[in-house]
């Protein structure tokens, strides 16, 4: 195997993907490998050591192409999600790994999910947090969406966060609204929240946030039908109070699996290792075992 046990501290390797693209990981922790996709999509940073969770797995940590560590490939097109899949496949197989553990975030639910419908015989166990739905073409109504905000209604930043959330839903968002709403995506909206989502917004690249959502990057009846054989255990975590991926729809999700496990983190937003990180850990080591 690629990997030492005694190998503890981040380190940067890169390989090459399909066509060429010199992609980058990180590798923090030890244990057995674990392959973290980010949301975003954007560069895996902000996912840190998952509250801990390298102190179990050894986390291998991919950079999107054209995010963060990783070369900006020539063609654009390559940021759509279900191109993504390959370079997936190149990590495996530079890694010389068998069979993956895989975790995603967020949007990296979808490229997760659409490699596990292409090579369902490479993944172990597969763990969604938080998870992004638009591979499977569930939707999310708006009335779950305030319903779920509305949890956060004793807190003092909640006036001003839910009219934007209604803007929003209203189809009348101003640039601020999005950045308005964001208290919602955190259990705490403390000081470690506002320096997390700060950083987060200033490696956003939304040239390859709208490349990777384009037409024909999703196919929801095939991947549901695809999703339906898929034979590994799978948890899907949900946070408590989050109206991105509410808990309800994190159900609904973990319904399209034969073997699905579904966990809602209590007080946890869309970044629930930031909210409880103990717990989270405890949850997602437990599962992958």
């Amino acid at each position: 195997m690629y990997f030492t046990p005694e190998t503890t501290s981040e380190v940067s390797p890169t390989f090459s993907a399909y066509d060429g693209t010199r992609l980058a990981y990180h590798v923090i922790g030890h244990g057995r490998p674990l392959v973290c996709l980010p949301g975003g999509p954007t560069d895996s940073a902000y996912l840190g050591d998952l509250g801990g969770l390298a102190a179990h797995r050894r986390l291998i940590r991919l950079d999107l192409r054209g995010t963060g560590r990783s070369a900006v490939p020539e063609d654009a097109a390559s940021y759509r999600c279900d191109r993504l899949v390959e370079d997936v496949e190149a990590l495996r197989e530079h890694l010389g790994l068998d069979r993956i553990d895989l975790l995603a975030h967020c949007a990296g639910a979808n490229l997760a999910v659409l490699y596990a419908s292409r090579h369902p015989e490479r993944v172990r166990r597969l763990a969604l947090i938080t998870p992004s739905v638009r591979a499977v073409g569930i939707p999310i109504g708006d009335e779950l969406r305030l319903r779920t905000a509305r949890l956060r209604r004793g807190e003092p930043w909640f006036p001003a966060a839910f009219a934007a959330l209604e803007a929003i839903v209203a189809g009348a968002a101003t640039d601020g609204s999005w950045q308005a709403i964001a208290p919602f995506s955190y259990g705490r909206w403390d000081e470690a929240a506002q320096d997390h989502q700060a950083a987060a917004d200033d490696r956003m690249n939304m040239k390859v946030v709208a490349a990777f959502g384009a037409e024909g990057a999703f196919a929801p009846d095939a991947t549901r039908a695809a999703l339906a054989r898929f034979a590994s255990p799978v948890l899907l975590l949900a946070g408590e109070v989050d109206p991105g991926a509410p808990p309800a729809t994190v159900g609904e999700f973990a319904g399209l699996f034969p073997h699905a496990e579904l966990i809602v983190q209590p007080g946890a937003g869309h970044h629930p290792w930031l909210d409880d990180a103990e717990r989270f850990a405890a949850t997602t080591a437990g599962f992958l075992g």
